[in-house]
């Protein structure tokens, strides 16, 4: 499992990078910044933003608070904030978030929701639970 250091509540600037021709199976939780350009087989989370690079491949659960999708996921995303879907991305999955923005040509077969941050709160809370197993 992968993990970044940890404070309670506390963001980081830091960025995890999953390069391509990396695969992952199993979680990965960070208080900093996340962009997958390999595979990633299980969930993933972090206080900051997820970035899934047009290379990239997540198979399981994306929490995060902003999160740019562009290329392939199989799961339930929620985004805190903002989720983007570029071009090239292709979503098989639920999404919840805050705000959309879909690109031309992106690909998404599920059901989205969208609120306020309040209706979101399952997402902080599964954040810190993933990062307080990870410990």
């Amino acid at each position: 499992m992968l993990k970044s250091s940890y404070s309670e509540g506390v963001k980081s600037d830091e960025t995890t990078i999953i390069s391509n021709g990396v695969r992952i199976e199993g979680k990965v939780t960070s208080a900093g910044n996340i962009r997958v350009d390999g595979e990633i087989q299980g969930d993933v989370s972090s206080k900051s933003d997820i970035v899934v690079g047009e290379s990239g491949q997540v198979n399981g659960q994306i929490n995060a608070e902003s999160i740019t999708i562009g290329g392939k996921v199989s799961g339930t995303v929620k985004a805190k904030d903002k989720l983007t879907l570029e071009a090239k991305a292709n979503l098989k999955g639920d999404l919840f978030t805050k705000i959309l923005v879909v690109e031309a040509g992106a690909k998404f077969d599920g059901n989205s929701k969208m609120g306020d941050t309040k209706d979101f709160t399952e997402i902080k809370s599964s954040v810190q639970s993933d990062m307080n197993k990870a410990k």
